[in-house]
């Protein structure tokens, strides 16, 4: 590349007070990541891509790497110059690698999509451009992947294909400013996106850079212990079948089941075939002891491969650790998701699982914190309903479920059996979510016209709840979308209103439930903004923040600051947002995060 060019790119970004930008990278893992380019755009239909790295052997040669990075460092960390990106948080992990603290991250289009209510299948740079734009991107793998001699992007010969490595940034700026100008209008989702989306982002990056330090030992032995755990279950599988079989082959277990055992099909594929799914298998487990011992199978085959053999091969060379990756648009109630590994389906009732989390270790001199919300859903449907029972019971600090199955099974308070508490939180939970008595009568083991019963005398108790049920079915009905307390919106205006009844009913459940799971994703989200916020003034740092799971963060805390950490992280969640009850955050202290729990 002509160095006038660059010179003349460096003015204009230093004056720029907005840009857009985007990193050709080598891999689409950031910790793995070599940084080839940059490509950058101020104002729409102009934009240049910047070379830091190409193997062509054909010119124009790439710029001296260390210069670029140097001379642009100053740009990319000036907090006034707003930047525009696409999966900015990619960028930011990326450019940490080369000594790069990216600030004034402004707008992701990725996020301004999310809140927007576009489809989550389609919010990648290439179709949000063919949705906002009528615009279609050069497709990157036809020009790397041409002929017999598949090429990397580093090897590609930038000459030939100029405008490959300018589009995305030119894309994004037009993206950001099309799709912003309808987030402008709309106040709720607007403070939704300024105020917890976009912050969270630096948040998140924070978190996956921090990374987990993880026991390979315990791993490794835990490994050895359920290899003879799915050998043992094999063998007896095989006695129950009659023969061997593969327990990994739902083709197989077909055969077995249906073929040869003649078990009543429950469900079929869409294919038209006997399911062997999870929900079959626990259903057709409560009678016959081979589907029982084929779950059983496929849980323990599960957690080896996907975590104690795979977790030791991520931990990093470098930092020694587990870098997971979080994700702000998958979901559509707004909670966050991970991959790569996904900490967040460690299973925490088995003992197998346990032993899991007891791998996730405390470096020297510090303990492992989990902070967790307390019925952090049931707080927010008692606030959602202004149910008098429900707020009395929490004001009380009753224990809910067993305050719900006092009410339902008209027994004293401290009579509530273990039973009779385990039903009430299956009701607590399945009836504001939307449950059927069919499904009610599944997960109790109870006849139907029971489970019918037992919602009844629930709905008189708790009217306010099903006063709250009905409005957020009409609401939904009547404007193609419901929202959390913070503005949030979940979009159903296709299905909502659909003739297909199981389609209608699926979206009615979802507008009942969204406004609980999504005020939930929210309040943790403000309360991880706020929480790395007081991390950041600490110096030096004795506190970090490792891990998101559902309604719980992990933390490292050093020892000698463990008791003010743990009540100023108590504080700061409770004070996430105002309810009519208290928010609740239990702590625990741990040297693993098994026994932090």
């Amino acid at each position: 590349m002509d160095k006038h060019i660059f010179f003349d790119w460096l003015q204009q970004l230093n004056k720029a007070t907005i840009f857009s930008f985007t990193l050709k990278t080598n891999d689409l893992n950031a910790w793995h990541s070599k940084l080839l380019g940059f490509s950058f755009a101020i104002l729409p239909g102009e934009a240049v891509y910047l070379p830091v790295l190409n193997d062509s052997l054909k010119k124009p040669k790439p710029l001296d790497h260390i210069d670029v990075l140097e001379k642009l460092k100053p740009i990319l960390e000036n907090e006034k110059a707003l930047k525009i990106g696409t999966n900015i948080k990619f960028n930011i992990n990326v450019l940490a690698h080369y000594g790069i603290n990216l600030r004034g991250i402004a707008y992701d289009t990725m996020l301004e999509s999310y809140v927007l209510g576009d489809d989550k299948s389609h919010n990648d740079i290439n179709k949000l451009a063919n949705q906002y734009l009528h615009h279609k991107i050069d497709d990157s793998e036809k020009i790397i992947n041409q002929g017999h001699n598949k090429l990397t992007f580093n090897q590609i010969n930038i000459a030939q294909t100029p405008s490959y490595g300018t589009n995305t940034a030119d894309i994004t700026l037009r993206l950001h400013l099309a799709m912003w100008s309808k987030l402008q209008n709309i106040g709720e989702i607007r403070k939704v996106f300024s105020e917890i989306d976009m912050p969270l982002v630096t948040v998140l990056s924070y978190i996956e850079r921090t990374g987990v330090l993880i026991d390979s030992a315990i791993l490794w032995m835990h490994s050895q212990s359920l290899t003879e755990t799915l050998n043992t279950l094999a063998i007896k599988a095989y006695k129950l079948a009659g023969e061997p079989f593969n327990l990994s082959s739902p083709q197989q277990i077909q055969k077995i089941l249906y073929d040869k055992q003649k078990l009543p099909v429950i469900k079929k594929t869409p294919r038209g075939a006997p399911s062997t799914n999870e929900e079959v298998l626990t259903q057709l487990a409560l009678h016959y002891p081979l589907a029982k011992v084929i779950l059983e199978y496929r849980s323990q085959a599960k957690l080896k491969t996907t975590y104690t053999d795979k977790l030791p091969l991520m931990i990093h060379p470098i930092s020694g650790r587990i870098h997971t990756s979080y994700h702000q648009t998958v979901t559509t109630t707004g909670r966050l998701t991970s991959s790569n590994p996904n900490l967040q389906n460690i299973p925490i009732r088995t003992s197998e699982g346990r032993r899991v989390r007891q791998a996730f270790i405390a470096p020297k001199n510090y303990l492992i914190v989990t902070a967790d919300y307390s019925q952090i859903e049931l707080r927010i449907i008692a606030h959602l309903s202004q149910d008098l029972g429900l707020l009395a019971a929490f004001a009380e600090e009753k224990d809910i479920h067993c305050a719900t199955a006092a009410e339902i099974f008209n027994v004293p308070l401290n009579q509530v059996s273990r039973e009779q508490r385990r039903s009430a939180k299956a009701i607590n939970f399945g009836l504001i979510y939307g449950m059927s008595p069919f499904s009610l009568a599944k997960r109790l083991g109870i006849t139907q016209n029971e489970a019918q019963h037992y919602m009844h005398r629930y709905f008189q108790r708790y009217s306010g709840v099903l006063t709250y049920i009905k409005h957020a079915r009409q609401q939904a009905a009547k404007n193609g979308y419901i929202s959390t307390l913070g503005g949030r919106r979940l979009y159903l205006p296709k299905v909502i209103s659909s003739s297909n009844r199981m389609h209608r009913k699926s979206a009615e459940r979802a507008a009942i439930n969204a406004p609980m799971q999504g005020t939930a994703a929210d309040i943790i989200k403000r309360a991880m903004i706020d929480i790395y916020d007081w991390i950041a003034q600490q110096n030096p740092p004795l506190v970090r923040m490792i891990m998101q799971v559902h309604d719980e963060l992990v933390f490292e805390v050093h020892e000698s600051v463990i008791h003010v950490s743990v009540e100023k992280i108590r504080k700061l969640m409770e004070n996430s947002m105002s309810l009519t009850v208290s928010l609740k955050v239990e702590v625990k202290i741990g040297i693993n995060w098994d026994e932090a729990h």
